[in-house]
């Protein structure tokens, strides 16, 4: 079970011209990943996923280098079993022996960003490896699932005012969804444009489908107050970032003025962060990311804290099919979870990546139960796609 190669790539999908939205990330022309590979000694594979931007709004070049030249050499020798001492290792840097007597974290300078990036793909890999050395799914290291298919919401939502009721009708009937996602914020340039989009969207979806809504973090919290107040009527099951992850003080305003419940998360990494969320009672619901907050480990901390203050889980599952899977599992098994997204936008890196299909029906998502992250990826497609880094 040691770990004889780490290896990865930027993996860079077109999308067709048909298929792309625009948002305030700008035209998605592609859907990008750092994708990893990790084999040990006995031949186990383990696969993980890295990000850093979302679609072709980045580059993964230096999240792909820091993978094959930093962290990888590091791996290297290593019993893939020791997860949670291998994400301390890395995590805390040259203080990791330090760290590991005292029994508290001391990382090193740079523990955000791409550094989180890359633990996370490390850990998604080293729980499907484990997984998969024991034949059983990641789910049931993690404690068990606590059903067999979880609730889902079609997550999209980028049309006008004229056009969204009919691009969400769409989402109800594609999966028998029973919730969906719009987009509002800064791609709107107003709080009044976004309201009255979403205003459109609820009179064309009626009252007994949920509906949320995600600014990315573009609204100050002054218009993210005025958005909540103009759309009060449309009885909206959670406001995703409506400020940048930056102002926790500025959400918690938010939470406090607003009668829709606040989530919030997918920029966030580690438990660190989601207790500040938590202390200022500034979310209702976290959604990490799996493949930025930390990995599975970091998510089942995170998992704890929102249990820990009576919050939910609804992870960020706008990703390629590692995480995503990643996310499937950590949601079988937290106390917290209750429902998964489902990205109606183009995502070849979810559906062309691997050879299994999601399990969509009736507006539910089945929880895999096949060893480790239960996915096979097709390495053909990886390596037709893939810019060595």
């Amino acid at each position: 079970m040691h770990i004889k190669s780490v290896e990865a790539w930027w993996v860079r999908v077109p999308i067709a011209t048909a298929n792309q939205h625009r948002s305030d990330f700008g035209q998605v022309t592609t859907f990008d990943a750092a994708i990893l590979r990790i084999e040990t000694g006995s031949g186990i594979v383990g696969w993980g996923e890295g990000k850093n931007a979302a679609g072709s709004a980045g580059t993964y070049g230096a999240l792909v280098h820091m993978l094959n030249h930093e962290v990888g050499p590091q791996l290297i020798g290593r019993d893939a079993r020791d997860i949670t001492d291998i994400w301390d290792t890395l995590y805390n840097g040259v203080r990791q022996h330090s760290a590991r007597a005292s029994g508290h974290a001391m990382p090193q300078l740079s523990r955000r960003g791409i550094s989180m990036a890359a633990i996370s793909a490390v850990d998604l890999a080293l729980w499907d490896i484990l997984g998969k050395s024991l034949g059983v799914p990641v789910w049931r290291l993690l404690g068990g699932r606590k059903a067999e298919r979880m609730p889902a919401y079609a997550s999209g939502g980028w049309a006008g005012a004229e056009g969204i009721g009919e691009q969400l009708l769409g989402y109800v009937a594609k999966g028998g969804f029973k919730a969906v996602k719009m987009r509002v914020g800064a791609m709107d340039g107003a709080p009044h444009v976004s309201a009255a989009r979403v205003m459109a969207a609820r009179a064309a979806l009626g009252p007994d489908v949920e509906l949320m809504v995600d600014a990315h973090g573009t609204f100050t919290a002054a218009d993210a107050r005025r958005f909540a107040r103009l759309t009060e009527d449309a009885n909206l099951a959670w406001f995703e970032e409506p400020v940048i992850g930056d102002d926790k003080a500025g959400m918690a305003e938010v939470r406090a003025a607003a009668t829709v419940p606040i989530a919030a998360g997918e920029s966030e990494t580690t438990r660190f962060d989601f207790r500040d969320l938590a202390l200022l009672r500034a979310a209702d619901i976290f959604q990490p990311d799996l493949g930025f907050c930390g990995g599975i480990t970091e998510a089942m901390r995170i998992s704890a804290i929102a249990s820990a203050f009576n919050l939910r889980l609804a992870p960020h599952l706008w990703a390629g099919a590692p995480a995503f899977h990643a996310g499937l599992h950590v949601c079988a098994a937290s106390p917290a979870s209750f429902i998964v997204e489902y990205s109606l936008g183009a995502n070849p890196m979810l559906h062309d990546l691997v050879e299994e299909k999601v399990d969509v029906k009736d507006g539910t998502i089945a929880i895999p139960d096949r060893p480790g992250l239960g996915i096979t990826v097709s390495e053909p497609f990886l390596m037709a796609h893939a810019v060595k880094g």
